[in-house]
């Protein structure tokens, strides 16, 4: 065997969480011109269906929908039992559902925000790990790819909770990484910097005006961006491991820091 071989996605079952809109979509697209069948979930059923439309009509190999609110464990467990026979091996699990909400002080926040924040950054991730990850063991192969963002690696004012749960993925993926070293099994952390998808408008609980100022005088990255560092990172060869890519757009250094044109 070749150990140089890029890994071929023909045919392997790619599992995406929200994967209705933004980065989740855009990945839905990519892998699935690479030849991937699609396990896709969200909670917006009606979107999924829209996306699922949308890809077979250009073509797509199989695809599989499922209403998943990761939050929820039970239902997480649930989901993952009740799959048809043939959407159970999961070759690619891309823990992509998040959110940001509200941009308030730790002092003035939001306790629902709080809340939804973690349990859907944190626990779905943890939750949707545990149900996918012992089937990839048991059959010696299987890439995780967790969304982080450049959050968990700088806080920003205001951004203290969003942030915390970013740095948690961080860290829940490098021990992910740890306690599956022995296993054929690939860990990556894909974590970009601002992309201009609905994040912001959810952000803001739907006030479109004050979403679009977030992306005023600069070029941000594009959920298409963000997929094909994804794409990138599972097609490497087998025996390499990207454990970590950080992108931005070249108007963003950091979590604090960009260029903003004022004309």
């Amino acid at each position: 065997m070749n150990k140089r071989a890029e890994v071929s996605l023909a045919g392997k079952l790619v599992f995406i969480t929200g994967a209705s809109t933004g980065i989740g979509a855009a990945c839905a697209e990519q892998f699935a011109a690479a030849g991937a069948r699609l396990l896709l979930a969200a909670r917006r059923e009606n979107l999924l269906r829209e996306k699922i439309a949308n890809l077979k009509s250009s073509g797509a190999p199989d695809v599989h929908t499922i209403a998943l609110d990761v939050r929820d464990a039970r239902q997480v467990q649930s989901a993952m039992d009740a799959l048809p026979e043939p959407w159970r091996a999961i070759d690619v699990l891309i823990n992509n559902a998040g959110l940001s909400r509200g941009l308030d002080t730790v002092q003035e926040g939001h306790i629902e925000d709080w809340e939804e924040m973690i349990d859907t950054n944190v626990k779905g991730l943890l939750y949707v790990t545990r149900a996918v990850a012992p089937g990839m063991v048991e059959r010696g192969h299987g890439h995780i790819v967790n969304i982080g963002s450049t959050a968990g690696h700088m806080t920003y004012p205001k951004g203290a909770v969003y942030c915390a749960t970013k740095a948690a993925e961080r860290s829940i993926t490098e021990g992910l990484r740890q306690d599956l070293l022995g296993t054929p099994l690939r860990v990556t952390t894909v974590d970009p910097g601002m992309v201009e998808t609905d994040f912001s408008k959810v952000r803001f609980h739907g006030d479109e005006a004050r979403a679009e100022k977030v992306y005023q005088g600069l070029t941000p990255l594009l959920a298409e961006d963000v997929a094909d560092a994804i794409l990138w990172a599972v097609t490497r060869p087998a025996h390499v491991n990207i454990a970590e890519v950080l992108l931005t757009s070249v108007d963003q250094a950091n979590s604090l820091l960009f260029h903003r044109r004022t004309s």
